[in-house]
């Protein structure tokens, strides 16, 4: 069995009672065609970057689970049939962690890499001429 990321956006109109409902349907179809589920991220309510279904919005859900090509196959043919997805993506990857996925991680303010690099406290010099 192989390990899978499933990513999917409900309807910002959804209530979010009803995404966590949506979330448990997918996994019981995971689990009952023999697959294990791993994990579960409810990402929340996040803007599209372009227009989907005439959606601005969109309730992210993210399942990670171990299965077969015949349980990624159903479970995407059940988000095709929900009124409620409106995008999704499956993604076969090599490991799986418990741990949160990036999306999940608390955000570190003003910490890029050239931020953390060592400052020089002599100018840098002029090499246009040289």
């Amino acid at each position: 069995m192989a390990f899978y990321e499933l990513v999917y956006i409900v309807r910002p109109d959804v209530a979010s009672s009803q995404t966590e409902s949506t979330a448990k349907k997918f996994e019981e179809v995971i689990t009952s065609k023999g697959g294990k589920m791993i994990k579960t991220e409810q990402w929340g309510l996040k803007t599209l970057a372009y227009r989907v279904n005439k959606h601005r919005k969109g309730y992210y859900t993210m399942l990670g689970f171990e299965g077969t090509g015949a349980i990624v196959a159903e479970v995407e043919r059940q988000m095709r049939i929900s009124d409620d997805v409106i995008r999704f993506l499956t993604v076969n990857v090599e490991e799986l962690t418990k741990a949160p996925s990036i999306q999940m991680a608390p955000r570190r303010r003003g910490s890029d890499d050239a931020s953390d690099a060592p400052k020089s406290k002599r100018p840098m010099a002029n090499t246009a001429n040289a």
